[in-house]
């Protein structure tokens, strides 16, 4: 008989947990169970393999050559395992269970308090974990199986990444009084780099798409800019009330200003030209039923006038 057939799926679970914390008693923690028993379950693993899968003459503890590779093939046969609970729910219509959520910094402030009252009144057995992330970021955490869902702008063009389009919004201008274009209704890229434009930092898939949007230059953006980039629009719009200047949000940022602020708000020469925000997740996810349910409650959320944006060029985010 192989010496696998009296490893138990317990066991695997309590090895990926010690490979996370790197510690036995925070480990057991989040298995909720003893530490005596996570370390007798995973002393009884080494000897059933035959093999030292941690080094516990290292604080923290670490996984020893053999341990990582044996890690990583427990986490796999966890996620396949997860899989046909995922497929069972699904096919009895059940809309249940944990849903991990990566979204990026300049939707959540405008979605996710929609999506998340939405959820809790159709969907109360949905348990709902959300965390702010950049592009970049979400899609590395789908690919190794750390999130289920991401929400974010697209497309990405990766092959094992499935993009369900959500909606449309256009590029809004809001600028300072003492603006020189202040009173023009549209303003033109020159019109931007006329006076200090403040930009979101980098990594954010929003200032790449501010850029492709302008056709900026590098060195339009470095005789322009100040030195201090935001990962905040509401931030960017603080400091242009404060200092001058002018800087770009997405449409739905624009919706629920004040009546003041929206006096600064301009819209660009262009606005056929749009970002597109998708619902991403990973080609092989099983949740299907969840992810219906996550799509109808996300296009419950967005405002009319966003859907109406389809159809208009997708500006595109150019990853790296």
């Amino acid at each position: 008989m192989s010496r696998l057939a009296n490893i138990s799926l317990v066991q695997l679970q309590y090895l990926v947990a010690l490979e996370k914390h790197r510690h036995f008693i925070r480990a057991a923690e989040s298995c909720s169970v003893t530490q005596p028993t996570l370390s007798m379950q995973i002393k009884k693993l080494e000897e059933e393999l035959g093999v030292i899968l941690f080094d516990r003459s290292k604080q923290p503890i670490i996984p020893t050559d053999v341990g990582l590779l044996i890690v990583e093939q427990a986490k796999s046969i966890l996620r396949e395992t997860q899989r046909i609970e995922d497929m069972l729910q699904s096919y009895k219509g059940e809309v249940s269970g944990d849903l991990h959520l990566g979204v990026i910094p300049t939707i959540s402030p405008y979605l996710m308090p929609h999506l998340i009252s939405n959820i809790r009144k159709m969907y109360p057995e949905v348990r709902l974990h959300v965390k702010e992330m950049l592009t970049e970021d979400i899609i590395a955490a789908l690919l190794a199986d750390q999130l289920d869902v991401g929400i974010l702008s697209t497309p990405l063009h990766q092959d094992r990444i499935a993009e369900r389009p959500l909606f449309y919004e256009e590029f809004h201008v809001y600028m300072h009084p003492s603006h020189p274009a202040y009173g023009h209704k549209r303003v033109s890229v020159e019109d931007l780099l006329s006076d200090q434009l403040w930009l979101l930092s980098e990594g954010n898939c929003f200032r790449n798409q501010t850029i492709n949007l302008c056709a900026m230059r590098e060195e339009d953006l470095i005789d322009n800019m100040f030195d201090y980039e935001s990962g905040s629009l509401e931030t960017l719009m603080r400091i242009v009330d404060m200092e001058g200047g002018a800087t770009i949000i997405p449409e739905w940022g624009s919706i629920d200003l004040s009546e003041q602020a929206h006096t600064n708000m301009r819209r660009t020469l262009d606005d056929s030209m749009v970002r597109e925000v998708s619902m991403v997740y990973s080609r092989n996810y099983a949740k299907a039923r969840l992810l219906d349910a996550l799509e109808e409650m996300c296009n419950a959320s967005v405002p009319k006038q966003l859907k109406e944006n389809k159809g208009k060029e997708v500006v595109d985010i150019e990853l790296h």
